[in-house]
């Protein structure tokens, strides 16, 4: 019955073919596209709602990072007043604005 299962023997390993070059090679191209995948559309991202939060001004209608939508009825140097509802006004932090919205988003207003 042991004559059904041949034995398995190692065979020395042979030399690399090409070196550490195709390692490196293979190392770099997967940084690059980590960097054009990931690294690089986060940063535009960021420049965008940096120059979103920078020309903010009192009567533009927002959403909050936690979905609160309102309107500007004064911009601070690191708050912004929101009126959410007719004499209901709130303060956030400006960097917590997530979205500016289009006129008109807000009914009643």
């Amino acid at each position: 019955m042991d004559s059904l299962i041949s034995p398995a023997y190692a065979q020395a390993a042979g030399a690399p073919a090409g070196g550490a070059f195709p390692q490196i090679l293979i190392l770099v191209v997967f940084v690059a596209i980590f960097y054009f995948m990931l690294i690089r559309p986060q940063q535009k991202r960021m420049k965008e709602q940096q120059a979103m939060l920078a020309k903010l001004a009192t009567g533009d209608e927002v959403v909050t990072s936690g979905g609160i939508l309102g309107r500007i009825s004064e911009v601070g140097e690191s708050f912004v007043t929101l009126e959410v509802a007719d004499g209901v006004r709130i303060k956030v932090q400006r960097a917590q604005i997530s979205q500016l919205m289009p006129k008109g988003t807000l009914k009643g207003g």
